[in-house]
């Protein structure tokens, strides 16, 4: 349990400083990772050596770097296009075409295509969310929302690609196709994306668009239109951002919009206005690491295996143990690989579907990963929208009607027990 204080001090930390600073955008959030990191590595066992080299080993593994040159190419996308104009086109050209009462749930559904295509949902914050915040800005209203719909919208469609990791990880984990767990799982997540896209529709009928809006140049509006389309059309996101920023250049610099330095000082702004987030993911990465090897996984999954009895309570089981491993990775392609092996056991015990495990592990993972203030979707969320993680949280409505309607198939389903002897066969095995 004590492998468990890092995480738990940190919700503490998080929570005792918004109350003193009486705001979460407030929040000194890297000297938070810092002491969080610290006392990950003081509260292992080994020598200081061995301690440093797993935290390290977590802070620059592969889903870490890969993040961190996303951040790098959407920080210098962003940046450029800013300064170029194109975000701005592109956001009057959105509020031109688009009803202002349609605004939030028009996000949502342009993010959900995008993440369908793409299969990432940070790639799809990169690409959509610089686009929202300034849309939310042109019309008086807080970013918070705006950002959230692209944040909701991202993991709908993480949750469903054929191309996502979390799909091809569950899918392959139980031995299912991937047409049919999308199947299975698109019978849960389609209502509930057209609850929240009615929500959104609802919370957002007080927009109002500016009567007087600039006049839009179509040449402005080239990188960031190019950025959606080619996203759209499922091509790998470090392609996307690095045309993206090809493009700022290309168009910037011939039609005076930049010059050629103005265009490299963009570029270096937006790395640079990335570094804190940088920091923080590699920090989170290790502190993830070290929660892992001193076993506070185990603590929790060991907990749950005790707990099922029927085939419904099995199937809550795996959802609880997706949920509690997601909060401890904040990572959900992550958390399906560490869930993935048990939850299969439990499937065979209990004779469960394995296309509604699959589809509950990816539902679950990334239901929590969207709601997590130190996952890397929301931070980068919360840096496009120059406010604390939490701030989002609240409007984020579907990872939250996801989980309210998934749980609820779950607990409506027939509940059976597993054969006799079954469970002894299990427990053998598992002592094998």
């Amino acid at each position: 349990m004590l492998s468990l204080s890092p995480l738990l001090f940190f919700i503490v930390a998080y929570i005792t400083c918004a109350l003193t600073y009486g705001s979460f955008s407030s929040i000194p959030i890297t000297l938070i990772f810092l002491l969080t990191a610290a006392l990950s590595i003081f509260t292992s066992k080994g020598d200081m050596t061995h301690r440093l080299k797993h935290f390290s080993h977590g802070a620059i593994n592969p889903s870490i770097l890969m993040m961190v040159g996303i951040f790098i190419l959407a920080g210098a996308f962003s940046s450029a296009a800013k300064e170029m104009g194109s975000i701005d086109a592109i956001a009057n050209l959105t509020l031109s075409v688009i009803p202002s009462r349609a605004l939030l749930a028009g996000v949502f559904i342009a993010a959900s295509l995008i993440s369908i295509s793409i299969g990432t949902s940070v790639g799809t914050i990169a690409a959509l969310g610089p686009i929202a915040t300034t849309m939310a800005t042109s019309i008086g209203e807080p970013p918070m929302l705006m950002i959230a719909a692209v944040v909701g919208g991202a993991f709908f469609g993480d949750n469903l690609s054929f191309i996502s990791d979390t799909t091809i990880v569950a899918t392959k984990s139980q031995g299912v196709k991937m047409s049919d767990k999308f199947k299975t799982n698109i019978r849960i997540a389609l209502p509930a994306a057209i609850i929240v896209a009615i929500l959104y529709l609802f919370v957002g009928s007080n927009y109002t668009t500016p009567e007087n809006l600039p006049e839009v140049s179509m040449v402005q509006v080239i990188p960031c239109l190019t950025v959606l389309i080619v996203a759209v059309t499922g091509l790998n996101v470090f392609y996307v951002l690095i045309l993206g920023v090809v493009l700022t250049g290309a168009v910037g610099i011939p039609t005076g919009e930049l010059s050629v330095v103005q265009w490299f000082e963009s570029l270096q702004k937006g790395v640079i206005g990335m570094v804190e987030l940088i920091i923080i993911t590699m920090l989170a990465g290790g502190i993830l690491e070290m929660t892992r090897i001193n076993g506070g996984l185990d603590v929790v999954i060991n907990t749950m295996l005790k707990r099922a009895k029927t085939s419904r309570s099995a199937e809550l089981s795996i959802a609880f143990l997706t949920t509690i491993v997601g909060f401890c990775t904040a990572n959900n392609t992550v958390t399906i690989i560490t869930v993935s092996g048990i939850a299969k056991e439990i499937s065979e015990k209990f004779h469960l579907d394995p296309k509604r495990v699959a589809s509950v592990m990816d539902i679950y993972s990334c239901m929590v990963q969207g709601l997590l203030p130190y996952g890397i979707q929301l931070l980068m969320a919360a840096g496009f929208a120059v406010c604390s993680p939490l701030d989002i949280i609240p409007y984020i409505f579907y990872p939250m009607v996801l989980g309210v309607v998934t749980t609820l198939v779950i607990i409506f389903r027939k509940a059976t027990r597993p054969e006799e002897g079954a469970e002894e066969t299990i427990i053998n095995d598992n002592n094998k």
